[in-house]
């Protein structure tokens, strides 16, 4: 058993905030990161964010596992885009900025830091579940491991990659809802959801008061862009567990 398991919660860009955070914690050999997703956009510095966890992934001794957030998957979709339908491209650069300039100054580790980020992290033993966005309410199966992902039909991967994107869930089905069409009868997931995968550590949705515990899932995006902390939650050997955060000056207003 690892003796930390250290999850870290939206950087969004906030270099220099993460590498505070990261001597605060001082991960050892021992530990395992799990970053939820959401390195890239909105924050002054996209791409070192990402190099400083490329370079824990590919040049560090201490596990490493980026999550895909819904902005990787941007890029990434981007990227793909690019290749295969420049006229799409186009309109996504267009309305997107940020697509072009990280595509402009990425390198190749880089792409495959963001190529290599998992649709979730999963620990049976500890019955503990990462993702970045959260668990529709009528999903009633989950893979396995994230590598049974990739074996899944073109439709059944749309239908696990929702969780990138889940905060709002109908209230009678339960069913995802794509953001700005709730209405105020649609339930946060997490009110809802009732630990069928497990303990659920995710992302996402910044709550500006310090991490947000529910009763099968605890958020741990404190709003770091917009003027909050970036959080790191600590589950240590003995299931106890520890947050430390670092104060983060606003860079983006909220909503923008």
């Amino acid at each position: 058993m690892r003796d930390r398991l250290i999850f870290i919660g939206d950087v969004h860009g906030m270099s220099d905030q993460l590498k505070d955070l990261l001597d605060r914690l001082a991960p050892s050999t021992e530990d395992e990161l799990i970053f939820v997703g959401d390195l890239v956009d909105k924050g002054p510095d996209p791409i070192g964010t990402v190099r400083i966890v490329s370079q824990l992934i590919h040049h560090s001794d201490t596990e490493t596992t980026l999550l895909r957030g819904n902005h990787e998957d941007k890029h990434l979709r981007y990227r793909l885009r690019l290749q295969d339908s420049p006229k799409v491209a186009r309109k996504m650069g267009e309305s997107s900025p940020e697509l072009v300039q990280f595509m402009s100054d990425a390198t190749d580790e880089d792409w495959d830091t963001l190529l290599k980020a998992r649709h979730f992290w999963r620990n049976h033993d500890r019955n503990l579940l990462a993702v970045h966005g959260g668990i529709p309410g009528d999903m009633w199966s989950f893979p396995h491991d994230w590598e049974e992902v990739e074996r899944l039909e073109r439709h059944d991967q749309r239908s696990v990659e929702k969780i990138y994107r889940t905060r709002f869930v109908d209230h009678y089905s339960g069913a995802f809802i794509a953001s700005g069409h709730q209405t105020t009868d649609d339930p946060f997931w997490a009110e809802r959801y009732d630990g069928r995968f497990g303990d659920v550590i995710f992302g996402h949705e910044p709550f500006f008061d310090g991490p947000r515990e529910f009763p099968h899932a605890t958020g741990i995006d404190t709003a770091a862009v917009y003027g909050g902390q970036l959080t790191a939650l600590i589950i240590h050997p003995d299931d106890r567990r520890e947050y430390v955060s670092v104060d983060c000056p606003a860079y983006r207003k909220p909503g923008a």
